[in-house]
């Protein structure tokens, strides 16, 4: 784990000092941040609840996920583990999950409740570690093992290539609209070092309407 990955967003100093850094070296970049006033990410303290968040989200449109996890929560209120375990297939498939996600999300409770994962040692590993231990759970690839380190670990410089909203944001901001091709925003991104994940957020707060916070 390099020092850099040590470093949490979680801390406002941190946060200041990215957006100072961004905005010194990218003029859209300033204009977004400037726009984005005092919001900036905030963690999400359960990493259970947000890997399954990240599940429900998967390949749907923003209000169809929130629809679907506000049914779940009825279902599974507390989203632990056991209780996704117990809840039983035909009481998830009533919230709108479809068959894979159902055992998408079963499959994440086993690897929970079976440590067969490495949950206690992830604030310890480097972020390409604990993608390839979160991608061992069935539905887990690395565009939800990477909004699991924005969102959870705070790591500050996750650059999630395969993320639509990125791909528009860069596309809109930074090419008239045009496609944009992965290697054109890596391109670019380059700019962003060491604080891609604060780039990647700040680009997500251009889009309308806002993309699901995992």
């Amino acid at each position: 784990m390099t020092a850099m990955q040590r470093v949490s967003l979680d801390n406002a100093s941190v946060w200041d000092l990215a957006c100072k850094e961004l905005a010194r070296r990218d003029p859209v970049m300033a204009e977004r941040i400037r726009q984005a006033g005092s919001e900036r990410l905030t963690g999400k303290g359960d990493p259970f609840r947000t890997l399954v968040r990240s599940i429900v989200g998967q390949q749907i449109s923003v209000k169809a996920a929130d629809a679907i996890w506000r049914r779940l929560m009825v279902v599974c209120p507390d989203c632990r583990p056991a209780g996704i375990a117990a809840a039983g297939e035909a009481s998830l498939a009533s919230c709108g999950l479809s068959k894979r996600k159902i055992d998408y999300l079963q499959d994440l409770a086993f690897h929970f409740l079976a440590r067969k994962i490495r949950i206690d040692c992830w604030k310890d590993m480097s972020d390409e570690e604990v993608i390839a231990d979160l991608v061992q759970v069935r539905g887990i690839g690395r565009w939800t093992a990477e909004m699991f380190l924005i969102f959870n670990l705070l790591r500050p410089d996750v650059l999630p290539l395969d993320d639509v909203g990125l791909q528009k944001a860069v596309s809109a901001l930074y090419f008239s609209g045009q496609s944009v091709s992965r290697s054109e925003i890596r391109k670019i991104a380059t700019n962003w070092v060491p604080w891609r994940t604060v780039a990647t957020w700040y680009l997500w707060r251009s889009l309308t309407p806002l993309p699901v916070e995992y």
